[in-house]
């Protein structure tokens, strides 16, 4: 019985990290595994609300600036067998999140390091941070190909303990979404925040008023806790000032709730493409875009590294970064021709055979098990 600690932030915060920990802890607990949640939790979150969101515990919280949660988190992830620490440069206290070095530096315990950002021009601090973590680390996994290039390429990194292990999903649905004859939905969901692109988006639909049955928008998804604090919804309200610009309030809705699984497959399910307009030409994980292709959902996304690897295999269109004709381009393409979207939806599902959540909860316990035979 293998006893799993993770480090990270985990529900009620609302951001992919925590849904991705969530997703894993959850594959791997099972009925013979023992889990502990630590929360990374930002001093300006405030307190997470109940000890207890779904089926696992929070067992300690990890607070920026406090160096007594430092201590009662490395004792909590000390009592595993193996910690698997997710790691993000904003999810952490101290300059580039540099506050988790002298925790993985007390860490007696063996760690499996997650990096879901992997910066190809980072600045001489960020490179340091990162070479750092990762020689802490017995093991660092990437999602991608991408990322574990530039790892190579730009880091420190030994590669013998450099794994690549897909960002996991939910079990596929096999049955293809139904083209809806009234009208084709295209979709986008997650946390809104500046980066993400939505004004090209909509700014594309404008581009599709000729379509026939017509196209609607739905953005679906909270403005981004940390955003909200910062800004307020500036740019929530810079979107419906652009659709009321464009004349799209009949075409584009902008959906302000927290949706959870159930009602995003719902959502995925009456629509017809998935876009992800994203402005970033450096993410090198998403887990919308995973899901959304897990869905089987034919995507539209701009050539951020994730999507240029994930869609390589048919699941989907490119188009270029802040261009609406071309985003507009791509998603005429899949809604005007049947047997494209349903390519695509067939792509979509041999390319996510193996990312399911079962599936890479087996990579991680391989490693486990290997820490294990190394210890003994």
């Amino acid at each position: 019985m293998t006893h799993f600690g993770f480090l990270s932030t985990y529900p009620p915060t609302r951001c992919g990290l925590a849904t991705f920990t969530e997703g894993l802890a959850d594959a791997l607990s099972g009925d013979t595994h023992e889990t502990t949640i630590v929360r990374v939790l930002d001093v300006r979150d405030g307190r997470p609300g109940p000890a207890v969101v779904g089926r696992i515990p929070i067992t300690a919280e990890l607070i920026a600036g406090n160096r007594v949660s430092m201590r009662t988190s490395v004792r909590a992830l000390d009592r595993c067998d193996v910690a698997i620490i997710q790691h993000e440069y904003g999810i952490y206290g101290g300059p580039d999140g540099d506050e988790i070095i002298p925790l993985l530096r007390s860490l007696a315990t063996r760690s499996i390091v997650v990096l879901h950002t992997v910066l190809d021009a980072p600045t001489p601090h960020q490179r340091a941070v990162l070479d750092t973590v990762c020689k802490l680390a017995d093991y660092v996994v990437v999602m991608t190909a991408n990322a574990r290039d530039i790892l190579r390429r730009t880091y420190n990194v030994r590669d013998s303990k450099v794994r690549v292990i897909p960002h996991g999903v939910p079990v596929p649905i096999p049955a293809r979404p139904r083209m809806r004859t009234e009208s084709r939905r295209i979709l986008t969901w997650g946390l809104i925040s500046p980066g993400k692109g939505l004004e090209w988006g909509i700014r594309a639909i404008a581009q599709l008023r000729d379509v026939v049955p017509p196209v609607e928008y739905l953005i679906a998804g909270q403005t981004h806790p940390k955003v909200l604090a910062r800004e307020g919804e500036r740019y929530r309200e810079s979107l419906h000032e652009l659709i009321a610009e464009l004349d799209l309030a009949d075409l584009v809705t902008l959906d302000d709730r927290y949706l959870g699984a159930d009602q995003l497959a719902e959502l995925a399910a009456e629509s017809d493409v998935v876009l992800l307009p994203y402005d970033s030409h450096d993410q090198a994980t998403s887990g919308v875009l995973v899901e959304a292709v897990a869905a089987g959902i034919p995507v539209v996304a701009t050539g951020f590294p994730h999507a240029i690897e994930l869609l390589a295999g048919g699941a989907g269109l490119i188009a270029k970064h802040r261009d609406p004709q071309s985003m507009a381009d791509a998603i005429r393409i899949i809604i005007e021709e049947e047997r494209t979207a349903e390519r695509m939806h067939e792509a979509a599902l041999r390319d996510t055979h193996d990312s399911s959540w079962p599936v890479v909860a087996e990579h991680y316990r391989a490693i486990a098990t290997r820490l294990a035979a190394v210890a003994a």
